[in-house]
């Protein structure tokens, strides 16, 4: 294990990005950046894959399972490889009872640490660049009050 980088912190890490992941917009990163950080921790010994589970929504109407992990206390869904199927037992249907213990840490502070420890940079969002705002010139100049005939009785 990487001498600054405790299991825990990392699991507490890997949740709060997936926490995430599951109402941004653009997670595509997010998932990523969770699967790096879990395959490194498997292949460290640090994670271990318990089983596979069906998925509750699947795309399309087609069934097709996830692999459960267990990091520390926590339980994590990842993307099956190919021999996963045939070296896993397959667990059914999800609990719902189970769940994550409830831990709090800023998603900058948990990309930040999986990057690091993945060993791999954060990719920054591209920002549109600031535009001043536009200042309010009349573009008629010169001109005198309008009076209205039909007002003036």
């Amino acid at each position: 294990m990487e001498n600054h980088h405790s299991t825990r912190r990392l699991a507490i890490a890997i949740y709060t990005v997936n926490r995430h992941a599951k109402t941004a917009p653009n997670n595509k990163q997010l998932y990523a950046l969770k699967k790096r950080a879990l395959d490194k921790l498997l292949r460290s010994g640090d994670a271990q894959k318990i089983g596979l589970h069906f998925v509750d929504n699947p795309k399309f109407s087609k069934q097709h399972s996830t692999v459960l992990v267990r990091c520390g206390d926590f339980l994590f869904h990842t993307i099956p490889d190919k021999e996963d199927f045939t070296s896993l037992p397959h667990l059914g249907e999800q609990d719902q009872t189970a769940r994550n213990p409830q831990e709090r840490m800023s998603l900058k502070t948990a990309r930040e640490l999986l990057s690091d420890y993945a060993g791999e940079p954060i990719e920054r969002p591209q920002q549109r660049p600031r535009v001043s705002p536009i200042k309010s010139t009349s573009m008629l100049q010169n001109t005198q009050r309008f009076r209205s005939s039909y007002l003036d009785g």
